[in-house]
C-alpha cells in the first residue's frame, strides 16, 4: 500500500520589497520598470549586481515563476552570486531559475532539443584537448601536417574556426584578415574545417562553440522550439551586455522576439574584449533594434574618489561613439591621481617597487595593491624589480614573463648557442621545427653527446653525418635552420649583444611558428620585442641569462616579520583586471604605440577601444592612483629614444588639473638597488634624460616627490 504525499510550492510573500535605504534613485527606477525591452547602462562600480539581484526579486515577489525566468552571465559563479543574493532578499527558493553562462544554459536547452539537430541523445562535450585532436586528425587526413608550406596547426585553426562561428563571420573573410600568410591556402584551410565539423557530428559530440551555434539554429530555423523557449522564458536579464558577441546577441534577440521582455546591463565604456569576438554594437545599437527600449543610466559610483572619478570622466568623454554620461562619486575627496614620468623602463620599475613599499608602511596591504599594463611584456621590468626587493606579487594575466612558453622557447636558442651541453635547450629548440618531435630530439642530442664525451661537442657537430641523420627527411629543412641560426646566435658580435640575439630567433622562423600556432601572435611578439628591448642593457648574452635563471629562481614569502604569508600585490593585465578593484592602482607603460599599442591605432575603433580600456584601468582604483611612463627606450641596436607620452595622458584637461605630475629625484631618495641591468643603464644614459623630466612643456609644473631613502 502507497501513500501520495503531495508537494506544495512555498508560499509567497505577498508584501512588497522594501527599497527605501537599500537603493538609489536610479536603481530603484531600473528594479520597479515594467516589462519589455530594457537598456540599463551602469557605470564603474555603480552597484549594477545590486540592481539587478532586487529587480529579479521583484519579479519573483510580483509572481512570476522562477523556472520562467533565464539570467545569463559571463560566469556561472556570477549567476550563483547573484541568485544566492536574490534569495536573501527574496526570502524565495531559486533554485528553479535558469541561470549560468550562455553555454551552461546552451547545454541545458540541447540536451532537450539536440535530437532536432541530428544529433542522439546523450551528445558528448569536447574539451580543448578533444577538440585539438579532432582538428589534428582532420588535417592528418587531408595530407596537410608537413608539407612544403607550413600548414596552420591545429590550435590555430581551431581559434579561427571559433572565431568565425562568435562572430559569424565567414572563415576566408577572417584567415584573410588575422591571418594573411595563410590566405593562399584558403581552399585546404576550409577543407579542413568542414572534415572537422562533420568527425564531431559522426562522434555524436559538440565543442563549445557548438552549444551556441546550435542554440541560435534552434531558435532560427525551428520555429516549434523557439516558441516553446519564447513561452518558457518570459523574462530574460543579460548582465555583462557590452561583452556579448554578434552569435550571443542574436541568441538574445531570438529569446526575446515574442514577449520582448528583454534586460540588457552592461557599459559602453567599458566594452575592450574585440580581440576575442566582443561585438559593441550590441550595446550601442540596441535602442536601433528596440525602438521602444526604455534607457536607464547607473552613474552614481561607490568604488573611486571624486579626483579620480574625474580623471577618468575626462579620458573616456573624448570617445565619439558611446553613451554619454559622467559618474559622480559618494565619497569623500582623497589625492589626485599622479601622473610620473620616468626616465626609462628601470626607473619606472623602481619607482613602482618603492611606492608600493611606502603604500604598505602606510597602511595599505599589498593585497590592496595592483599594477596594471596593456600587454604582458609591460611587467617584465616590474617582475624582476619586486623580486629584487623580495616584494611578493601573484600574476592575474596567466603565468609570470618569463615562464610563458614562447619567452622560454627563444631562451633556449639563446642558451643552447651560449653551452652546446645544455639538453633541455637543445631539446625545446629542436622540437620546435616542423616534422621534429620528441623522439627525434632525443636521439639528435645522444649522438651529439657521444661526439661530446669523445672530446668534441662544437655547434658544429649538428651538421656532422651521425647526428643530422638522426633526422628525417620530413625535419631535415627546419633541422638546417636551426642549425645556421644557433651558429649565428653564436658568433660574434651577437654572442655577445642578447637583444640582436632574440631578434634573430624571432627572424630565423620562431615568428612564423607563432602565426602557425596562436590567433595571438601579434601579442606574443612584442612580448619578445619586449624582451630584446631589456636584454639589450646588457652587456652578454651569458650575464643576461644568468640573471634572469635567479632572479625566476626567487620567491619572496614576506617582505617584513609580521607581515601575512599570504599578502601578496597584484600584477595584471587590464583584461583580466575588469571588475576588480583595489585601494592603491598603477597603471603604467602609458607611452603611445605601447598604450594605446600601435596595432589599436590604425582606426577610430580601435583607438577608441584602448580610450575604454584606460578608462577601465582608472576605475580601478579606489583611493591613490598612478600613471606612470618611460621618457626613453631602447628598441634596437642599443640606439636610446624618446617616447612620446601616451595621448590618453596629453588629451586631460591641464586647467583645472585632473591630476598632479610627480617629478622623480634619485639623487634626493628614489635609489635603486645596484644590479647589473640597473647599472648598466646608468651608465649609458647621458645627465640630459634627467633634465628632460622636468621639462615644464611635458606635462606643467611638476610636484618633486623624494621618496624614501
Amino acid at each position: 500500500m502507497s501513500r501520495v504525499y503531495q508537494l506544495k510550492p512555498a508560499a509567497r510573500a505577498e508584501a512588497a520589497l522594501d527599497l527605501a535605504g537599500q537603493l538609489n534613485e536610479q536603481q530603484a527606477a531600473v528594479v520597479q520598470a515594467g516589462g519589455g525591452p530594457l537598456l540599463v547602462i551602469a557605470g564603474a562600480g555603480s552597484g549594477k549586481t545590486r540592481t539587478l539581484t532586487f529587480r529579479v526579486a521583484r519579479l519573483l515577489r510580483e509572481g512570476l515563476s522562477p523556472d520562467a525566468l533565464l539570467l545569463l552571465t559571463f560566469t556561472n559563479r556570477a549567476a550563483g552570486e547573484m541568485l544566492r543574493r536574490v534569495e536573501e532578499v527574496a526570502r524565495l527558493d531559486t533554485r528553479q531559475i535558469w541561470g549560468g553562462t550562455f553555454h551552461h544554459v546552451a547545454h541545458r536547452v540541447l540536451r532537450e532539443h539536440a535530437p532536432v539537430l541530428g544529433y542522439a541523445k546523450g551528445y558528448s562535450i569536447l574539451d580543448r584537448e578533444d577538440a585539438k585532436e579532432v582538428m589534428g586528425a582532420a588535417i592528418a587526413s587531408a595530407g596537410l601536417s608537413v608539407g612544403p608550406r607550413r600548414f596552420p596547426k591545429a590550435d590555430l585553426l581551431l581559434d579561427l574556426v571559433s572565431m568565425a562561428i562568435n562572430t559569424q563571420t565567414p572563415l576566408a573573410d577572417l584567415l584573410a584578415t588575422r591571418t594573411p600568410q595563410f590566405a593562399p591556402l584558403e581552399e585546404d584551410v576550409l577543407k579542413v574545417a568542414r572534415a572537422y565539423a562533420e568527425r564531431k557530428h559522426a562522434l555524436n559530440a559538440m565543442d563549445f562553440d557548438d552549444l551556441l551555434l546550435n542554440w541560435k539554429i534552434l531558435l532560427a530555423e525551428h520555429e516549434p522550439v523557439r516558441r516553446a523557449l519564447a513561452e518558457r522564458f518570459r523574462h530574460v536579464l543579460v548582465d555583462e551586455y557590452q561583452d556579448t558577441n554578434r552569435l550571443q546577441g542574436d541568441i538574445v534577440d531570438l529569446l526575446a522576439s515574442a514577449h520582448r521582455n528583454l534586460c540588457v546591463v552592461g557599459d559602453d565604456a567599458q566594452s575592450i574584449y574585440a580581440f576575442r569576438g566582443a561585438h559593441f554594437a550590441n550595446i550601442l545599437h540596441f535602442e536601433k533594434r528596440y525602438p521602444d527600449a526604455r534607457r536607464f543610466d547607473l552613474t552614481v559610483n561607490y568604488r573611486s574618489t571624486p579626483q579620480i572619478l574625474s580623471l577618468a570622466n575626462a579620458s573616456i568623454a573624448m570617445n565619439v561613439r558611446q553613451f554619454e554620461k559622467e559618474l559622480s562619486s559618494v565619497r569623500a575627496d582623497g589625492p589626485l591621481p599622479a601622473l610620473v614620468p620616468c626616465r626609462d623602463v628601470q626607473q619606472q620599475a623602481g619607482f613602482v617597487a618603492q611606492r608600493v613599499l611606502e603604500l604598505r608602511d602606510e597602511g595599505i596591504p599589498l593585497k590592496e595593491v595592483a599594477v596594471l599594463y596593456r600587454a604582458h611584456g609591460h611587467a617584465m621590468e616590474i617582475q624582476f624589480e619586486l623580486a629584487r626587493r623580495g616584494i611578493p606579487f601573484v600574476v592575474r594575466s596567466g603565468v609570470r614573463f618569463f615562464e610563458a612558453a614562447h619567452i622560454k622557447d627563444v631562451l633556449a636558442h639563446l642558451r643552447f648557442a651560449q653551452n652546446p651541453g645544455d639538453e633541455l635547450a637543445l631539446r625545446r629548440a629542436l622540437k620546435l621545427q616542423p616534422g621534429i618531435g620528441g623522439a627525434t630530439a632525443e636521439a639528435v642530442w645522444n649522438a651529439l653527446d657521444a661526439r661530446r664525451r669523445g672530446g668534441a661537442g662544437t655547434l658544429d657537430d649538428l651538421l656532422a653525418p651521425d647526428v643530422a641523420g638522426q633526422v628525417a627527411p620530413k625535419g631535415r629543412p627546419g633541422y638546417r635552420r636551426f642549425v645556421d641560426l644557433v651558429r649565428a646566435l653564436a658568433r660574434p658580435p651577437t654572442r655577445d649583444l642578447p637583444g640582436e640575439a632574440i631578434e634573430k630567433v624571432l627572424e630565423g622562423g620562431y615568428e612564423d611558428h607563432l602565426r602557425a600556432e596562436h590567433l595571438d601572435a601579434d601579442s606574443r611578439v612584442e612580448d619578445l620585442r619586449q624582451l630584446a628591448e631589456y636584454a639589450r642593457s646588457y652587456e652578454d648574452t651569458e650575464q643576461f641569462l644568468a640573471e634572469i635563471a635567479l632572479l625566476t629562481e626567487l620567491t619572496a614569502e614576506t617582505v617584513s616579520e609580521g607581515s601575512e604569508p599570504d599578502e601578496k600585490m597584484v600584477l595584471s593585465s587590464i583584461h583580466q583586471a575588469k571588475g576588480l578593484e583595489w585601494r592603491a592602482v598603477f597603471v603604467v607603460w602609458l607611452a603611445d604605440g605601447r598604450f594605446p599599442s600601435a596595432q589599436a591605432l590604425r582606426d577610430r575603433d580601435g583607438e577608441e577601444e584602448e580610450r575604454r580600456l584606460f578608462y577601465v584601468a582608472c576605475t580601478r582604483a579606489k583611493d591613490e592612483l598612478y600613471l606612470a611612463f618611460p621618457v626613453m627606450a631602447s628598441p634596437k641596436d642599443r640606439e636610446r629614444v624618446v617616447l612620446k607620452a601616451s595621448r590618453f595622458l596629453e588629451e586631460l584637461p591641464g586647467e583645472p588639473g585632473v591630476y598632479e605630475r610627480w617629478q622623480l629625484d634619485e639623487g634626493m631618495g628614489l635609489a635603486l638597488p645596484a644590479a647589473p641591468a640597473t647599472a648598466a643603464l646608468a651608465g649609458e644614459a647621458p645627465r640630459a634624460l634627467a633634465a628632460a623630466l622636468t621639462v615644464p612643456a611635458l606635462f606643467g609644473p611638476a610636484v618633486v616627490k623624494k621618496g624614501s631613502p
